[in-house]
């Protein structure tokens, strides 16, 4: 219940993601359960672009932390339901997005990042790179038009590199603080940025700016492609 009152689209909630249920001696089916999903490559493996240092933290201590609460979240929600208690239940809403946004936004995260020698930051091929072209002209205006608004994104939040399945455009646009882009409409995520300072801290302290320039070094444009000719065949 939770899952679909909160996101709308329960594909993105089991994106990348583990998601384990297990079913009791009577055959009900028990509450769901997430996990930390492992990363597709070592911590150090991004660098000089990102460190590994702060991919450990990012992926070890901030994922595992949202994934925690975000359990932690949904069992009291399935007790506060049990018990008819409407109050509970809407007050648990806000935990259940923001954490339950943080596992789904990273597990998206990490699938967009890719090693050099793995084909990070190799520009897109195919319908993509055209569709690239059509909307925004070129990559390079792509990326400086995502750049320009993660740098001004005020406080902490993620922007995206979208697809609007219902008019089959690419947009950008930002999300605050864990919101998941599902949020804002029926956009399919391709390449998500995460601008909390967790996620460059360490390495570039506050010039976001200097971060957000490195991360194209880095980016899977062949992760990206698979999504968008998934959803846009």
């Amino acid at each position: 219940m939770a899952l679909r009152t909160v996101f709308s689209r329960r594909t993105l909630a089991s994106l990348r993601s583990g998601l384990s249920s297990s079913v009791t001696p009577t055959g009900t089916r028990s509450l769901v359960t997430f996990s930390l999903p492992d990363l597709p490559y070592d911590y150090g493996a991004l660098e000089p672009a990102i460190s590994g240092e702060i991919m450990q933290l990012h992926h070890q201590k901030h994922h595992q932390t949202y994934v925690t609460n975000y359990n932690k979240a949904l069992e009291q929600l399935e007790e506060a339901s049990n018990k008819g208690d409407a109050p509970a239940v809407v007050k648990l809403q806000s935990a259940i997005k923001f954490n339950g946004g943080g596992h789904i936004n990273h597990s998206i995260f990490w699938q967009n990042l890719a090693p050099v020698h793995e084909g990070g930051g190799e520009p897109p091929k195919g319908s993509l790179g055209w569709a690239i072209d059509e909307h925004f002209g070129s990559l390079e205006a792509l990326v400086s038009k995502m750049n320009a608004e993660g740098a001004a994104l005020q406080g902490s939040g993620w922007v995206w590199l979208g697809l609007d399945k219902e008019l089959k455009k690419l947009v950008v646009d930002t999300t605050p603080n864990q919101d998941p882009l599902v949020t804002k409409g029926p956009l399919i995520p391709l390449i998500g940025i995460d601008v909390w300072e967790h996620a460059y801290y360490l390495q570039y302290k506050n010039v976001r700016p200097d971060y957000l320039k490195n991360i194209w070094k880095v980016i899977s444009w062949k992760n990206a492609s698979k999504v968008y000719e998934k959803e846009c065949p």
